[in-house]
């Protein structure tokens, strides 16, 4: 059987099982218009894009009404999930975040302004310094939270927990794999990671 077939015939039951959407009709017309090539990647990645620009209004429009945005949630969850008395070094929090020492520097400079966080002296390096919650930021950063996880059940509330289930392990598989494929390899390629310094 050709792969041209095997795409409709896999088409088909999906149509049957589920509605279809607009990826689905990207995927038909690559397999009319290309049927040597199999373009099931474009399904899954298209649909990960897609979502991510669907979502991200929703996320950012709860932040907002709290006067809050993505980076500067980021940075209060970082420290509150932390752990009492809620502090991290700047390094902790950029590793943390994925971010770069410039980038942290300035949105710390801007929860400082906002009196959300404080820089306190690091005890264990006399040249270092802590970041932490402020009370006020202590109570912000509560507040938002649970806002945040609520918004995120509502976009999530078409699919049963199994479902749910299903495609956390499926994204972390994923993710995973790719964070894998990013490492940096010790030479003679060992493949450990490299521990962060």
């Amino acid at each position: 059987m050709s792969l041209h077939n095997v795409v409709n015939r896999n088409t088909h039951r999906a149509r049957i099982s589920q509605p279809m959407d607009a990826v689905d009709e990207i995927l038909r017309q690559w397999t009319r218009e290309r049927p040597d090539l199999d373009a099931s990647p474009m399904g899954i990645i298209g649909r990960i894009s897609r979502i991510e620009r669907r979502v991200d209004p929703l996320l950012t429009s709860v932040f907002r009404r709290l006067g809050l945005d993505r980076w500067s949630f980021d940075v209060l969850a970082a420290l509150r999930r932390s752990g009492y008395p809620y502090e991290l070094t700047p390094t902790q929090l950029f590793s943390s975040l994925m971010l770069t020492s410039g980038a942290i520097t300035y949105r710390i400079d801007e929860l400082v302004k906002a009196e959300l966080v404080q820089r306190a002296p690091d005890p264990n390096d006399r040249r270092g310094v802590k970041i932490k919650l402020t009370k006020l930021g202590l109570v912000k950063i509560n507040e938002a939270v649970a806002a945040h996880v609520e918004n995120e059940a509502k976009i999530l509330e078409h699919l049963s927990p199994k479902e749910r289930s299903r495609l956390t392990s499926l994204l972390r598989r994923l993710l995973s794999g790719l964070e894998e494929a990013s490492l940096p390899q010790h030479r003679g390629g060992s493949g450990r990671r490299e521990e962060p310094s």
